[in-house]
Parts: structure tokens; sequence; C-alpha cells
């Protein structure tokens, strides 16, 4: 009998049509940024409502992008969760400014929007909540205390393309909104990122920063008056996400019934804290179960392994890495994030996956408990 095929815990699915799609790009001529991005740019925008776009090679240049369209700088703080992946808080530091991390809530794993007004000091020039795993954070509650401190909001959406706040798209509303398409998101084209804008201001700004701070006028000079980088999307990129953004709602769905079905066939006396149910709002970027202490995560990742299902971790606590035991902080500021971060774990999920993949999931994770 040979053993089932490895069951990843992700996996992107690029249809024919969209390979088709990218040789045709290549065969034009013109591979980097040109029709393609302005395309996706346009279907961008009418995801979000007509809202203004801009796209980026990375979701991580977006948050930077973002926040320095916000005005943040040396000098200044912006506050976070320590419960990310580490390019949240270091884009932080990118710009000069520092991170202020705020424990999370041990149930939804988001920023507690409880603890952030304590945190709150007059070098405080942002606020970058993360939607972990695809659930959003209270908006209402967010933007209230955003709007009574007269701070910005770059909203790390990496994980929450597709997720909704009371039936509106995360994207269509709030400030500065950051989105990344790497290869595990459900749109992704391989490597890149786009940033929601305010106001067409801040879109021709971001537009400098992405392309080393450069604009022409129509007779073709140029003028540099910002300092940018180098972080445009290409037209090969842009056409892989094209060519599933038709598929988005479709790809959600399978998302959720996965889900579903990992909550009706989950062990509950394994005694793991399973994720918020919540299929209004949440895209089910991942599922996400959080190991009692006396499983020890590197037996159970090993074992599942054995069992033929790949397992990840989202994520280590960012305040416990060495560059930022360095800045100051230390075990036991953050005891939430600290016991997440220490014994979560994700469960395959992907829109290919079949059901019986999930029966197999919940399967080896009994046996690898005993």
């Amino acid at each position: 009998m040979t053993a089932p095929e490895f069951l990843p815990f992700t996996r992107p699915s690029i249809d024919e049509a969209t390979i088709a799609g990218v040789a045709e790009v290549l065969r034009s001529g013109w591979i980097t940024t040109g029709p393609m991005v302005r395309d996706f740019e346009n279907a961008l925008s009418q995801c979000f409502g007509g809202r203004l776009v801009r796209s980026l090679n990375s979701g991580t240049a977006a948050l930077e992008i973002g926040l320095r369209i916000a005005g943040v700088g040396p000098g200044h703080e912006v506050i976070t969760t320590p419960l990310s992946w580490v390019a949240t808080s270091n884009v932080i530091l990118s710009v000069g400014a520092r991170p202020v991390f705020v424990d999370v809530d041990p149930v939804t794993h988001n920023i507690d929007l409880e603890r952030i007004e304590a945190a709150i000091t007059p070098a405080t020039r942002a606020l970058m909540p993360v939607f972990l795993a695809g659930l959003p954070v209270d908006m209402e509650r967010l933007y209230t205390i955003a709007n009574k401190h007269h701070l910005r909001v770059v909203e790390d959406a990496a994980q929450a393309f597709g997720s909704r706040w009371q039936g509106q798209r995360i994207g269509a509303i709030g400030d500065l909104v950051a989105f990344s398409f790497q290869a595990n998101k459900n749109l992704t084209c391989a490597e890149g990122g786009a940033l929601v804008l305010a106001a067409e201001p801040e879109a021709l700004l971001c537009e400098k920063y992405r392309l080393q701070g450069v604009t022409r006028s129509a007779d073709g000079e140029m003028e540099c008056d910002v300092l940018g980088g180098k972080s445009n999307l290409t037209d090969v990129a842009a056409r892989i996400a094209l060519g599933q953004l038709p598929s988005l709602e479709a790809v959600i769905e399978r998302r959720k019934a996965l889900a579903r079905r990992y909550f009706s066939l989950w062990d509950r006396s394994l005694d793991c804290q399973m994720p918020v149910e919540d299929f209004a709002n949440s895209n089910w970027h991942m599922f996400q179960v959080v190991l009692p202490e006396r499983v020890k995560r590197p037996q159970f990742i090993a074992r599942m392994r054995e069992a033929g299902i790949g397992i990840g971790v989202h994520y280590p606590p960012i305040h416990l890495f060495a560059l930022y035991r360095n800045l100051g902080f230390r075990e036991g500021q953050f005891p939430h994030a600290e016991r997440i971060g220490r014994q979560i774990a994700s469960l395959p999920l992907f829109p290919a996956m079949a059901d019986s993949d999930v029966d197999r999931v919940c399967a080896a994770a009994s046996k690898a408990f005993s």
C-alpha cells in the first residue's frame, strides 16, 4: 500500500488559463510595470467601491509606504501587535520609528483594542492592527480610538483580502489598507501587494515611493523630490493575480466549507483552543488551533509530518526575537501573545483540498496526541 501524497498546510492554485495569460505577457515584450498593472489596479479599485489602489511588489512594501504616507518617521511610535509576521514591526523600524506592542485578545488573537489607549503617548502617530488569519478586529471600535486621538491607521490586511466587516469588504472602508498577494494568500501573484489610499495626493505619493521618488512629465522630463525605493509590481505578476480575481468569492466559500468541516470533525477532547467561528467576516485564510500546554508543538509537528501532513507556525511572538530583545523587549511583557505564539499551529487549508483531506488531518491529529 502506497503512502498518501504529502499534504502541505497551503498550496497555490493557478489554472491553465492564467498560465496561458502569463505566456502572452511574456511574448508581448512588456513584462515590467505596464498595462496589466493598470488593469489590476482598476480591478482592485472596483473591489473596494472605487477607492484608490496602487500595486506594489510585496505586502511589506505596502505597509512601509503606508507608514511613510501617514507621516511616520524618526521619533514616532506606532502601536501594533506582537503576534504577527515580523514584517509588521520591521517596517516600523525601517521608517525610523519605534513599535509599541499591545498584547492580543486571548480569543481572537488580534490586538486587544481595550489596551490600546493606555499605550498612546505624545509620540504615537499611527495604529497598525493585524487581521490574523483573515479575521478583522472590531473596526468601529478601532476607528473610534483613532479618531479620538487623531491617529492614522495603517491596516495590516495582508491575510484579509476578501474579508469583510459588517458586509463591507476590508479595503472598502478605513484609512490606509495594505494587502499581500504572496504565494499562500487566497489571491496571489507569487509575490506582490497593494495599498488602498484615502486621497489622490496620497496615491501620487505612493507612486513616487514605489519607484525611486521619480515623476515624469508628459514631455518625458523627470523630477525626484522624495526618497523612494524599488517596489513596483510587474505585468507578469499582475496577470497572475488578474487570472484569479474572478474566482475570489468561490475560493473564500471553499475555505469556509473546509473550516466548517474542521469544526465538525475535530476531536474536542484534545483540549485545543479553536478559532473564532466567524463566517460573516473572516476569509478563513488559515485554520489555527492552540495546542494545550501539555503538548510540545515540535513533537506534534513531527508526528503530523510522519503522517504526511504539513503544519505551519503563525507566529512566534515578535518581541522575543533577538532584534527586538536588543531594543529592550523581554519575555513576560505580553503573556497572551507568548502563550499563543508558543502553542499555535496552522492546519492545512487551501481551496484545492478535498473534504477527505480534512478528515485525514483530524484523524492524524488525534493519533499524534495519543
